[in-house]
């Protein structure tokens, strides 16, 4: 009587990703790529060239995907969500780090329209379970008191299952898929994070990170708990209790 749609592969859908968020600060304008070395290097250039803010680089791959202190960040494609969004924000270069807060707060408050909850490890991991499932790298052009512009680098692991790791993070990494146990349309998903990214920048724009700090206070699982801080500079190491 006809022909039935059974299945379609997860692919990133760039006009769907365009239409919602037409209107919009964050994601007025999506470059994609089927594969970067990393999104944060390209939007990095992109911003040095002029790119507005808002503009969000995405790839369905990563080559090069990496953390804070350069570590590695494994981002295959077609599992995950691998972009950075370029901001060009009014507030002093000592501010530029509580977006990495803000980036973190908006991925969870997306979790929860999925259904999923997760809390915040300072400064830009978010776990579930005690297991990591999202990467946030933030990374600033800026003179003594005024910011260029910030690039927001954001990985998510969307679904991958055990097996999909490598053997060094299998135990201690997991997934949207796996918490859920089923998988997550990634274009949906995207575009809650995008939302809610414009959203939190909008009202920071406004209002300042104060409500950005209370949303993520709430989340964070790091606060009250004993931590040991390392320092940079070789110095050495300390322990105490985050507050």
């Amino acid at each position: 009587k006809g022909y039935s749609l059974t299945g379609a592969p997860d692919i990133l859908l760039l006009t769907d990703i365009e239409e919602a968020m037409a209107g919009h600060t964050v994601g007025r304008s999506i470059v994609y790529f089927d594969d970067v070395d990393s999104t944060n290097n390209v939007a990095k250039e992109f911003a040095r060239r002029g790119g507005e803010t808002g503009t969000v680089v995405l790839a369905d791959g990563q080559g090069k995907g990496r953390g804070r202190l350069e570590r590695v960040f494994y981002c295959p494609p077609g599992k995950g969500l691998w972009f950075s969004v370029i901001l060009r924000p009014d507030f002093l270069p000592k501010d530029a780090p509580k977006c990495t807060l803000l980036a973190a707060v908006a991925v969870v408050q997306a979790m929860e329209e999925f259904g999923l909850s997760a809390g915040i490890k300072w400064p830009n991991d978010i776990l579930a379970g005690g297991k990591k499932l999202v990467g946030i790298l933030t990374e600033m052009h800026a003179e003594i008191d005024r910011v260029k512009d910030i690039v927001i680098g954001i990985g998510i692991d969307v679904n991958f299952q055990p097996e999909d790791f490598p053997e060094d993070v299998r135990e201690i990494a997991t997934s949207l898929a796996i918490l859920k146990g089923e998988n997550v349309d990634r274009t949906s998903f995207l575009i809650a994070v995008l939302k809610r990214l414009d959203a939190l920048y909008a009202e920071v724009m406004r209002k300042g990170f104060g409500p950005v700090l209370e949303a993520w206070r709430k989340h964070s699982v790091t606060l009250g708990q004993e931590v040991q801080a390392l320092s940079q500079a070789g110095e050495g190491s300390f322990t105490g209790i985050a507050r």
